[in-house]
């Protein structure tokens, strides 16, 4: 059997299934119809923010801590290992990019979030890989040991420091960012036309050309690294046998041992550098508590994305966005999007109906009811249910998208070298 069989074979006893590929263009045309639906929903809702430069340029500085702790995730769960521990290895790059960031500079600080999210990968890895530790356990202990880590470690040594105490370090120096005023400028000017859909895409090309952090590049390349390393090279493919059945793999002369654990090193130093990416842009220096549960997020990302990069960044994007909207004009943008929900959860509910699966469609047609008339019964959605906003949201995609969804076969499974036999 070789690798490529090995990755698309089916379970014991059932007819593998040919996957449907979509073209190389679906995330462009994704895009470009969300903006439109957007572009659509400003005009009959009057909300005027949802595709603003502040929405967008907030928007990213969102996804990416979110992306990249779910890049992390993808890189371990590919190989087979749970990582629960994204949260704690987010937690150890928030210091690191606090520590080395104050003291040698900015790219030092993302080196240094990078390298401390790598040595919690270090424990997981040794726990998982080498001694056969269940991964669930191994990944909550490392998050409760980064946490109490990070609290001794900034008391060690931003104490005393200018701006420094137990809780946060001083003032990180500013990762670099890209401007580029002529077409800035020019593209304000279509904004402040307020030309159907042409602004709002105006309003989309303006955040990237203005301020944009060289991390949210970074990052964004290294999304596309991660889809060309795992899915375009021979590497990507040994690692994915691992994920989806090492004693095969092992059988076939993969070093699975080392690739799962070179997999778990990558999950966190992505992960380090989701924190360092809070530390340094989302914020302006390391503080306690700051991922604020992003590393499970990130988790719950990757599930949505059907542990695929574009996936991943269509459901970092989900949330990310939904976020931006109840920390930005939170009640107006927000009662906006329960029109668009409503309409969303009706379509669903007329395909489920189409495929036969009637009780489905009646739920989904009494909540796509209830959305409706919940937007037209009030004016502006209440300050409390606005930061639950991205949660729920989410949980509702997930629940819908759960039945199409695939994790590696192998994927949590405690696996000893020579179990090929």
């Amino acid at each position: 059997m070789s690798l490529p069989t090995l990755i698309g074979a089916a379970e014991p006893g059932t007819r593998p299934q040919q996957r449907r590929r979509l073209p190389r263009w679906w995330f462009a045309a994704a895009l470009f119809l969300v903006l439109l639906a957007l572009s659509i929903l400003e005009a009959v809702t009057g909300a005027n923010d949802l595709v603003s430069r502040g929405t967008v340029a907030a928007t990213l500085i969102a996804i990416v801590p979110i992306m990249l702790a779910g890049l992390g995730g993808l890189w371990s769960e590919r190989a087979g290992i749970v990582n629960i521990g994204l949260e704690g290895m987010m937690i150890l790059g928030t210091w690191g990019a606090g520590y080395f960031g104050y003291h040698y500079g900015a790219w030092a600080g993302v080196a240094g979030a990078i390298l401390m999210g790598m040595l919690g990968g270090l424990v997981h890895a040794l726990a998982t890989v080498i001694f056969g530790v269940d991964h669930i356990i191994s990944g909550v202990a490392i998050n409760i040991i980064a946490l109490g880590a990070v609290q001794y470690l900034a008391s060690l040594t931003f104490v005393g420091l200018p701006g420094g105490g137990q809780t946060q370090s001083p003032k990180i120096p500013d990762v670099p960012t890209i401007t580029i005023t002529p077409v800035g400028d020019a593209l304000g000017d279509i904004v402040g036309k307020d030309i159907f859909f042409v602004s709002q895409l105006a309003s989309v090309a303006q955040a990237l050309v203005t301020n944009l952090s060289l991390l949210v590049v970074l990052a964004m390349l290294l999304l596309v690294l991660t889809w060309w390393a795992l899915w375009r090279t021979s590497f990507g493919l040994r690692l994915r046998s691992c994920g989806e059945s090492p004693s095969a793999a092992e059988s076939l002369g993969v070093a699975v041992l080392r690739y799962k654990f070179v997999a778990v090193l990558i999950s966190g130093g992505l992960a380090g550098l989701a924190g360092g990416f809070l530390a340094m842009v989302a914020s302006s220096n390391y503080r306690d508590g700051q991922t604020g549960g992003r590393g499970y997020i990130g988790l719950a990302a990757m599930i949505f994305g059907n542990w695929r990069p574009g996936g991943l960044l269509a459901g970092s994007g989900l949330f990310g966005y939904t976020e931006t909207l109840g920390l930005r004009q939170g009640g107006d943008s927000v009662h906006a999007l329960l029109l668009a929900l409503a309409v969303l959860a009706l379509a669903a509910a007329v395909w489920q109906a189409r495929q036969q699966q009637q009780r489905a469609a009646i739920i989904t047609g009494v909540v796509a009811i209830g959305l409706g008339v919940l937007y037209f019964a009030i004016d502006q959605v209440p300050g409390d249910f606005t930061s639950m906003t991205p949660y729920v949201v989410t949980l509702l995609v997930l629940a819908f998208a759960s039945q199409r969804l695939r994790m590696p076969a192998a994927d949590g499974q405690i696996y000893r070298k020579g179990s090929a036999g």
